[in-house]
This record gives structure tokens, sequence and C-alpha cells, in this order.
């Protein structure tokens, strides 16, 4: 299988088997934070449940801010985990490095930077200003 970089030449089975390891080392990498993360957070559960007697509201407050920092941690984990995966199975079906939206070549630098880019600048730029 050959993938076309940045310049429409061909990576070699070399280059796509580093880029695959380098996908799936930080996709391990969060699978292993994230399960640490969810480690944490039983633990801050069972502290929680344990210990609320004289609890005031300024306490509940601050037990529901900690409960709520700890979801959006592990969200943030499970978004970013998703996008290597995405990343990992693009690469596979041989449009790893490609824009989802223009379909133009993305520059290796942006690569290099955020691996699992889908897409180029212009198109990233285009979209967060549609949301915005």
């Amino acid at each position: 299988m050959l993938v076309h970089d940045t310049v429409g030449t061909a990576r070699s089975q070399t280059e796509i088997d580093q880029i695959r390891l380098s996908l799936q080392a930080r996709y391990d990498e969060l699978t292993a934070e994230y399960d640490q993360a969810v480690l944490q957070s039983q633990v801050l559960r069972l502290v929680e449940v344990g210990d609320t007697a004289g609890d005031d509201q300024a306490d509940s407050g601050t037990k529901t801010a900690e409960r709520d920092t700890a979801q959006s941690l592990l969200r943030t984990i499970l978004d970013r985990r998703a996008q290597y995966e995405h990343a990992l199975g693009r690469l596979a079906e041989g449009t790893y490095g490609w824009c989802e939206g223009c379909s133009a070549a993305i520059p290796v630098e942006r690569l290099e930077i955020f691996p699992s880019a889908t897409t180029c600048v212009t198109c990233k730029q285009t979209r967060e200003r549609r949301a915005a």
C-alpha cells in the first residue's frame, strides 16, 4: 500500500509503518491516561461518599467542581483518543495526510505537530469560523 505525501509522491511502506507506530503509540498513551483518570475519578467518588459528614455548601460546591473537572478530563482524553483512532483508520484506507474538506495534501509540518489532523489549515479555520 502506498500513501501519497504532500508533494504527490508515494510514501514507502517503511514510512507508513513509522507513521502507524507513532499514531499507535500516542493512542496507547492516551488509553493509559484514560485508565489512570478513571481510577482517580473512582477514588475521588469513594472519598466523597465516605466524607460527607459536616459538609457545608462550600464543601459540596468544591466536590461538585472536582467531579466536573474529572469528567471533563475523561471526555477530553476520549476525544483525543478517538482522533488518533480515526487517523489510524485513515492510514489503513490510504487517505491519511489528505484534507477531508478539500482533498488537498495536509502539509507534513502540520502532521508533525498534530499527527491526527484531518484537515488543512484553511479548512480548519473555515470550520472554526462557522462554529463561532
